[in-house]
């Protein structure tokens, strides 16, 4: 049976595998010839610092990716074909001088990406190019988990609820790639060139082997491999940042070089077999979806509050702020959690998921800070940055997203780094200069006997920074601040 086009191109964005790939399968499965194809978007690379660990980690996974279509196609000629443009303009023209007939994708729904997309829909559609996107970075996305009522769940108990009704091993099959990689085209003479280094796109290395940070498909599973041995003791361990918890996948499933379908897949198959991790676990992926279908139901969160009303807060402004962030960002506040916490990102480009949260709070409820600039840091420092899931994690810290905490409830970072850093194994890692204090004074050095600071060799102030901020009246004022919520909060 004849296949519906005769050429066709598949784009890869933020799904950087060969296997279980929705938009692949669709493009190998209608197109008698599929070319592959990834760009480098200087839309994206060229506001971003020359050393870049994501931009290090798509290079890589690249490298992997270009070897395994090789493999699938069962000659050198195949691979990918790699470009340094500007996506808008790249696709178009790649796609008429490939003479395709149609352009696969999977979607992304973030709002810069949304607007590309629709830029690449016209231009094709102009040139008599059809453009085909397809699912595959969540388990529902869009309309697909909706109330009774037909709109948008905006918390997440009845959406998880919802997602566990409906989820079954329809939504959780792997995409068959293989057996269509026939279809895989040799590429034309002149674009069989390598994946270009990163001195070819204007980058420098970083610290990602240093790291151990493993790229790709291989990469992934690798990890995978890893956590499914701990999985069902996560819920126990997912809290403590000096342990091994975490499954450490986030970089993986923010550039798709692991199939969401297949990692849930197994947590939910062993969530039924009533493992407790697996299902907090199942949890966090769950948490995924709904993010994503709050930013693109409500784009205005990349810029706004969830609640509008928490749009009024005044929060705190001038040289004196500025002070502040730049002391949180550089782990100088002088709470040994929260500057640990800050050193991992600035260090590794990680921050444990506890922590995200402690460091959250403290910046927007005992620094009173707006919440919107410790999200674009963590935007320019995480290597699984992703917009949705960072945005409704910093809304949720601040209280004013969907489903948020209450905004009187306001982390302790002493009692939180006492509670989950017992015996400061975190905070000896990433502030060595207080390696020799005992466990009881490590949490808060202030309070710490002279006799300890001594044997330790830390003088405050200079050693280590005195606290910004006092907890207690830091807490007291970001009540009053967030008083104007109560005034602006929508009648029921």
């Amino acid at each position: 049976m004849p296949k519906q086009f005769p050429t066709g191109l598949m784009w890869f964005r933020r799904d950087l595998r060969a296997t279980d790939n929705a938009a692949l399968h669709h493009a190998l499965k209608h197109c008698a010839k599929v070319h592959c194809v990834f760009v480098f978007d200087r839309d994206i690379l060229d506001a971003l610092p020359r050393a870049d660990r994501r931009v290090e980690f798509i290079r890589e996974s690249l490298v992997a990716l270009d070897a395994r279509l090789r493999a699938l196609a069962g000659h050198a000629d195949a691979g990918l074909i790699v470009r340094h443009a500007r996506a808008v303009e790249a696709i178009p023209a790649l796609a008429a001088q490939l003479a395709v007939q149609a352009v696969f994708a999977n979607h992304d729904d973030e709002p810069q990406a949304v607007a590309r997309d629709a830029q690449v829909l016209g231009a094709l559609a102009a040139a008599g190019i059809a453009f085909h996107t397809a699912k595959d970075h969540v388990i529902f996305e869009r309309d697909e988990l909706l109330t009774q009522g037909g709109t948008v769940y905006g918390v997440f108990t009845p959406y998880k609820n919802a997602w566990l009704r409906k989820v079954d091993g329809y939504f959780l099959k792997p995409y068959p790639v293989d057996q269509y990689a026939a279809a895989l085209a040799p590429r034309p003479p002149v674009l069989r060139q390598q994946v270009p280094t990163l001195g070819d796109i204007g980058f420098e290395p970083t610290n990602l082997a240093a790291l151990k940070i493993a790229a790709g498909e291989n990469g992934g599973a690798a990890l995978l491999d890893d956590f499914l041995g701990r999985i069902d003791h996560y819920h126990q361990t997912r809290d403590f940042p000096g342990v091994k918890g975490p499954s450490y996948l986030s970089v993986h499933l923010r550039f798709g070089t692991v199939s969401v379908r297949r990692l849930a897949g197994l947590a939910h198959a062993r969530s039924l077999q009533g493992s407790e991790g697996a299902a907090v676990w199942r949890n966090e992926l769950i948490w995924r979806d709904f993010y994503a279908q709050i930013l693109h139901h409500h784009p205005r969160v990349a810029e706004r509050a969830f609640k509008p009303e928490y749009d009024a807060i005044r929060w705190e402004h001038g040289k004196h702020a500025t002070a502040l962030f730049e002391a949180w960002c550089s782990g100088h506040t002088g709470y040994p959690l929260v500057d640990a916490a800050m050193a991992q990102l600035n260090q590794t480009g990680y921050m444990h998921n506890r922590l995200r949260m402690v460091v959250a709070s403290f910046l927007v409820k005992d620094l009173g800070l707006d919440w919107r600039w410790g999200e674009h840091y963590f935007a320019r420092k995480l290597n699984d940055f992703d917009l949705a899931s960072n945005n409704g994690g910093w809304q949720w810290a601040s209280s004013s997203g969907c489903d948020a905490q209450p905004y009187f409830r306001i982390f302790n970072p002493v009692s939180q780094s006492r509670k989950f850093d017992a015996q400061g194994r975190f905070i000896r890692k990433y502030l060595p200069q207080l390696a020799g204090l005992p466990d009881a004074a490590i949490h808060a050095p202030w309070e710490a006997r002279p006799v300890d600071l001594a044997a330790a060799s830390v003088r405050l102030g200079t050693d280590y920074p005195l606290p910004l901020v006092a907890h207690d009246a830091a807490r007291q004022k970001t009540l009053e601040r967030y008083a104007v919520v109560r005034k602006n909060r929508p009648k029921a």
